[in-house]
């Protein structure tokens, strides 16, 4: 019993260990070298269906109308969009500026949009996770609209001439099937299925189970990012220091906004945690490819945030 209470109190950096070791275990079994392709792409199907059923399970705890977009959310999105567009701009004024790379990391890291399981983080630390789902849907779109509007004047990567049209398509397509779906399934499972619906509803860890193995997952990609990266010392310690920088303004500022308008825990995680497999992504396909690697170590440093916000709550209750 003593062991489950320790996983239990410890999943979080339990599973962020399992992610390392994992990766490290599979490259070195010289026997599963043929594997690597096939695992690839397996894992980017299952990551996908493990963050749909992470909201699909939030979904169903939840009304429809307790997601209604709060005005002051206006104030978070103001912090991301803007930081990325005046980052933007300066990149587009004085392209060879020294520490590019650094700066275009920091667009991602706070351009980013809330992760899917910062709902389940939320309800664990006893905040308001509608909110969190709230915020999240807003952050998407205008990541589909923000993002495809400055990529045309970033003239980075294989995509420099792709029109606003194509980016958005691209942008939409990769992240709102993983929110639409899930509150139209979950609405149909509360209709249709209600035995199947309470049951959800009287497994209080799935949620949180689900994104244990998630994180896991989600580790592993960004220790392949950070270990497959050709990078010099410097400019990964720069990437690495702009991306703790990012993480840490970000928690705060959403903890000041979120406080004054009643919502501490769920303005700390709308803003704080973020979908740091979709800024790995963003990376690849929008900006300089190296800083995809500003999406890795952020995942490292929004979950230590994350282990200690529990560890915290923990020591409270």
């Amino acid at each position: 019993m003593n062991v489950i209470r320790f996983v239990k109190n410890w999943m979080l950096p339990l599973a962020m260990l399992v992610g390392v070791a994992a990766y490290y275990l599979y490259v070195n079994i010289p026997a599963l070298d043929g594997t690597h392709a096939v695992v690839n792409r397996l894992i980017g199907y299952v990551q996908p269906a493990l963050l749909f059923c992470m909201l699909f399970v939030s979904f169903c705890r939840m009304s429809i109308r307790e997601l209604r977009p709060r005005g002051w959310m206006l104030k978070m999105l103001a912090v991301q969009v803007v930081s990325y567009v005046a980052m933007g701009a300066v990149v587009v004024m004085m392209p060879q500026i020294a520490g590019r790379v650094v700066l275009e990391s920091a667009m991602i890291c706070m351009i980013c949009p809330t992760a899917t399981a910062a709902a389940v983080v939320t309800t664990r630390l006893h905040g308001n996770a509608n909110v969190v789902v709230s915020y999240t849907c807003l952050i998407n779109l205008a990541v589909s609209l923000v993002v495809p509007a400055m990529v045309p004047f970033l003239h980075e990567g294989s995509v420099a001439d792709m029109d606003f049209e194509t980016a958005f398509l691209l942008i939409l397509g990769k992240v709102f099937p993983l929110l639409i779906m899930p509150l139209v399934v979950a609405w149909l499972v509360r209709h249709l299925f209600p035995r199947f619906h309470r049951f959800i509803l009287h497994q209080p860890n799935l949620a949180f189970n689900l994104w244990a193995v998630s994180l896991s997952l989600a580790i592993g990609v960004s220790v392949k990012a950070l270990v497959h990266s050709e990078e010099g010392v410097w400019e990964m310690l720069g990437i690495a220091l702009v991306s703790l920088l990012c993480c840490v303004v970000q928690f705060v500022l959403g903890r000041l906004i979120g406080r004054r308008h009643g919502e501490p825990v769920a303005g700390t995680q709308a803003l704080g945690q973020k979908n740091t497999v979709f800024a790995i992504w963003m990376g690849y396909t929008f900006m300089n490819p190296v800083t995809a690697l500003a999406g890795g170590f952020y995942s490292i440093w929004h979950n230590v945030v994350n282990s200690w916000q529990l560890w915290r709550e923990r020591k409270k209750t």
